[in-house]
């Protein structure tokens, strides 16, 4: 089946864009985890579209992946295809207010251009180490705002391989939610309306940002940024901090002590050691406070 399978796949995706058992390590910002048994990068929309058909048809599982910044893999890796989202998806467009982008566009990059146009509204944005695909299925957000507050739609691929678009009211953005966590479409492309801004204070406003990152957050460790969602009534960073949990260690994961809310790979960490982490501070939240911690971060693969 594996040889007939990847026969197949090379008449759907050139070969050099199709890599076998390729460590997720160097695909995560964790900065850990095993192998998967495909790695493929289709380069557009029509690619993509023939890749998931196929996919769905032989019912090998998949995931989309675009940054790796959310993601946690196991040590063992992944039994199945990991499809990362080409060239042709990282395309950023500005017509008047409106951006245009596409799935694997960093959301960096969308800041970035909406800046240079004199477009406000997403400054929030600029320091979010993701993709407009992720941001999409997440609703991600910081500082008091979020996707759902500047996406006017989404254009879709369903596991058919048809293209549709989804008004932002059809997304069902909630917070961290999105109808995407039930729904098995792929982000190809979102539209975002802004407004007309001053670049001097536009510049000014995601220096600031990315200035409370630098001096809140431990950018200076591999992560996952925020490792879990914030409970409702709580901050989940400061229910690990009074929870004594600051610097608490298994292995090479930490919880930071420079931001409770992270689990940040000190150099040597295995995937293992940051899932016992999670589970650990989970646990002892839960016993100390009565709440529930969820994580943020997407745990897949085998451990």
């Amino acid at each position: 089946m594996s040889e007939y399978f990847f026969d197949y796949l090379k008449t759907l995706i050139p070969e050099d864009r199709i890599l076998r058992n390729e460590l997720m390590s160097k695909h995560t910002t964790f900065r850990v985890g095993g192998p998967a048994d495909f790695f493929i990068t289709p380069r557009d929309t029509e690619e993509l579209s023939a890749l998931i058909r196929y996919l769905n048809l032989v019912e090998r599982e998949y995931m989309i992946v675009g940054n790796g910044s959310n993601l946690l893999v196991g040590d063992h890796g992944y039994r199945g295809v990991i499809v990362h989202l080409g060239e042709e998806f990282k395309k950023v467009e500005v017509s008047g207010d409106t951006i245009t982008a596409g799935g694997g566009a960093l959301l960096s990059a969308v800041a970035e251009a909406a800046c240079k146009s004199e477009l406000a509204g997403f400054e929030f944005a600029a320091g979010i180490p993701g993709t407009v695909g992720g941001a999409m299925v997440m609703n991600a957000g910081a500082y008091g705002s979020e996707m759902g507050d500047v996406v006017v739609s989404v254009d879709l691929l369903t596991p058919d391989g048809e293209i549709v678009t989804r008004s932002v009211s059809e997304m069902e953005f909630a917070y961290r939610k999105s109808i995407l966590q039930r729904d098995r479409s792929t982000v190809i492309g979102a539209v975002f309306s802004l407004k007309n801004g001053d670049q001097t204070e536009i510049r000014s406003r995601m220096n600031e940002l990315m200035e409370m990152r630098r001096s809140k957050q431990p950018l200076n460790f591999p992560s996952a940024g925020s490792t879990f969602k914030r409970p409702e009534g709580f901050f989940a960073g400061k229910l690990i901090m009074d929870a004594g949990l600051g610097g608490y260690m298994i292995g090479g994961a930490r919880v930071s002590e420079k931001h409770c809310g992270f689990v940040v790979n000190t150099g040597n960490a295995t995937a293992a050691d940051i899932l016992d982490l999670i589970h650990e501070v989970q646990e002892k939240v839960q016993v100390r406070f009565g709440v529930r911690l969820e994580p943020e971060v997407r745990i897949v693969g085998e451990f």
